[in-house]
Formats: structure tokens, C-alpha cells, sequence
């Protein structure tokens, strides 16, 4: 690795470490008002990240907003990552505080998921908090665990996984053995799975997404049948009061064949309907900066 690289990510290490700091000497709504402050200035100077949030909303709504929404939304996008992100920093260390903040929508859904005992795969992505979903449904009685990428650099990379184990989340790589994950459903354990990334990681097909076909993870529909879990459409967003929202929606149901792939490829379709009606309904939650159809259906013709 080249010296001038690896000075920038000491850099943004230390710089990250010392918000962790920062955020957890002062009051939340202090925490919460600077967080929104950083996010203007960050949608002021980003111009590049500007208009590629902008052009993605484009893509997915077409002419349905008006230019002046669209500024809005991208502004708010900053805004709200800004300060989830703050909260996520502070829940460490100010959990209960934070804990009083969340209600939640639809819990009866989560509950009878575990009756069948084959575990519940939780569909979601990045909207929202998703750092705190995690979090705050590792306080129900069932063991949670969630299917997170490796950061590029090993010293964030540590400080994320203990952020998450301290809350009691089981963390496993996309790099693990997929036995090891199926074990853990057929135990009733419950996994959280982002399924809104174009990653090629991990094992994909082609999704319409927002109307536009896209490279969509289907690890863990292939995982879901094989052992039989549940498949629960959850998020966590948040309220324009600074506190959270998380939404449970029932069960996707979809008539299984028995022909594996198409199985497979029916209940991913289903999942990110759910999840695309989630973003809809909140969409400055979620994470315009990506480039959800990156990868081109053309490239694996």
C-alpha cells in the first residue's frame, strides 16, 4: 500500500476516533444539532456526491419529482446520515438514552416469525438506522446476528465489530461458510441481511429495482429455503422528532415450486418490493450515493 494512502486512513481513523469521543461528552441534542450541521456542509462542498445522488433519484422516480424536491431530498440525505450517525457512535455508551427513543411498528410480526423454530432472515437495507435495528432487536430473547462486509481498513474494521458485539449482535463475514449461517438459522437465531448494494462479493442476479435491473444479493433467499426461515421485511427510520421508527411489515409470502432457482429469484423479487415501498415512503433515508445499477445485466450475457 502506498505511504500517502495509508496516512489518509490513519487519518480518517483518528479523525473517527475522536467524534467517538466528541459525541459521547456531550448531551445528545447537542450531538443530534451538530451532526445536522456537518450534513449541510457536506451537501454544500460534495458537489460530485451531489449529483450523483441526484441523477439516482432521477433514475428511480423519473419526472414523479420536481427538481426542487429532489434538491430536498439529497439535502436531507446528508442530514439524516449525519446524524444517525452520531446516534450510532453515542449507542455504545448511551444505549438505554437512545433505547427510549424507538417505538415500534408491527412487533406481532416479529414474534410469531420464530413459532415456526426455523429461524427469520430480516430483509432490509440501508435506510434509515440500520445500525441501530441491529441493536435494538438484539434486546428481544432471540439470538441476532448479521451478515456484514469487511471495511477496507482493519483498525475501523475492529471498532465497527466491537460497536455491534457490545450491543450483542453476532457478526459473520460474506466471506463465511454458509453451513455456519444455516446452523444459526436452523437454531431460531435471526439474521439481518442488506440487500440493497451492487456488490461482487457475493452471489447475485439481476432485480428489478425501482424499474431498472439490478445486481441484487440472493445468498440469503438460497439459505432462507434450505433451512425454512421466515423471510421479515424490517427497517428502522427515523422521525422528524429525532427519534425512530421501526417497521415490521408481515411475512413475504410467495407459492414455492420446488425448483430452487426459481424459488429463489421469486422471493428476492418479492423482498425488494417490500423494501422498495419502504424507501418510497421515506426517501431521504436512504442511500442515493450508490450506484444501484452499476453492474450492467451485459457484462454476464
Amino acid at each position: 500500500m502506498r505511504r500517502s494512502k495509508l496516512l489518509k486512513r490513519k487519518a480518517v481513523y483518528y479523525l473517527i476516533r475522536w467524534f467517538v469521543w466528541f459525541y459521547n461528552i456531550v448531551p445528545r441534542k447537542a450531538a443530534q444539532a451538530i451532526g445536522a450541521w456537518i450534513g449541510v456542509v457536506i451537501w454544500a462542498l460534495a458537489k460530485k456526491d451531489r449529483y450523483r445522488t441526484i441523477r439516482h433519484l432521477t433514475l428511480a422516480y423519473g419526472d414523479t419529482l420536481t427538481r426542487r424536491q429532489r434538491q430536498h431530498i439529497c439535502r436531507e440525505f446528508f442530514v439524516n446520515t449525519s446524524k444517525n450517525l452520531a446516534d450510532v457512535i453515542r449507542f455504545r455508551n448511551h444505549f438505554e438514552e437512545i433505547k427510549q427513543l424507538v417505538t415500534v411498528e408491527g412487533l406481532e410480526h416479529y414474534h410469531a416469525a420464530f413459532e415456526k423454530g426455523n429461524g427469520v432472515i430480516g430483509i432490509t437495507g440501508h435506510i434509515g438506522n440500520f445500525e441501530l435495528l441491529a441493536a435494538y432487536m438484539a434486546t428481544y430473547e432471540y439470538p441476532t446476528a448479521v451478515i456484514a462486509r469487511e471495511i477496507y481498513d482493519r483498525n475501523l474494521e475492529q471498532l465497527v465489530s466491537e460497536n455491534r458485539k457490545a450491543a450483542g449482535i453476532t457478526v459473520f463475514s460474506t466471506t463465511d461458510s454458509p453451513r455456519k449461517i444455516l446452523r444459526w438459522l436452523k437454531a431460531n437465531g435471526v439474521l439481518g441481511v442488506l440487500i440493497d448494494t451492487d456488490s461482487s462479493r457475493v452471489r447475485g442476479e439481476f432485480i428489478p429495482w425501482f424499474g431498472r435491473p439490478a445486481n441484487t444479493p440472493v445468498g440469503q433467499a438460497i439459505l432462507g429455503l434450505r433451512a425454512g426461515s421466515v423471510f421479515l421485511p424490517i427497517a428502522c427510520v427515523r422521525t422528524p422528532d429525532n427519534k425512530y421508527r421501526i417497521i415490521v411489515k408481515p411475512p413475504v409470502t410467495v407459492e414455492l415450486t420446488g425448483d430452487t432457482p426459481a424459488d429463489t429469484r421469486r422471493i428476492t423479487e418479492v423482498c425488494v418490493r417490500e423494501l422498495e415501498e419502504i424507501i418510497t415512503a421515506h426517501k431521504s433515508q436512504w442511500i442515493w450515493l450508490h450506484n444501484r445499477w452499476h453492474t450492467k445485466p451485459e457484462k454476464y450475457a
